[in-house]
């Protein structure tokens, strides 16, 4: 599967961003997705998970609230709903799939995308 996102740019802190992930192919919907993260001189962190069907998401604490994650398999398609943003928030955010049903484990995911940058000014 290849992933492409969208959406990313810059942002006042308060303020909210969707990004977008289209994967190809016809399997997408047998996918569990993710979205982590990687701001300058750290480490790429989790941000938020879907399963397979959308029934079941996880989230990272520090986003927990305030981001949403979903998907609409008809489109090939993964979001990320991004409210009150922090300019703690600026990072690379990265899409990123799994052939695992195990969405909830940060290990299991083998195909990332390019990844855009969120940037959120104070």
């Amino acid at each position: 599967v290849q992933l492409q996102a969208s959406g990313g740019g810059l942002v006042q802190a308060g303020g909210s961003m969707r990004l977008s992930c289209a994967a190809s192919g016809r399997t997408f919907s047998s996918y569990s997705m993710g979205w982590f993260r990687q701001a300058p001189g750290k480490e790429r962190e989790f941000v938020a998970a879907i399963s397979w069907s959308g029934g079941s998401t996880d989230y990272a604490h520090s986003v927990k609230g305030r981001f949403t994650i979903s998907r609409d398999n008809a489109k090939n398609t993964v979001y990320l709903q991004m409210n009150s943003l922090k300019p703690e928030d600026t990072a690379r955010y990265y899409c990123a799939a799994s052939d695992s049903t195990r969405y909830y484990r940060h290990d299991v995911y083998d195909y990332w995308g390019q990844g855009t940058q969120v940037t959120v000014s104070s």
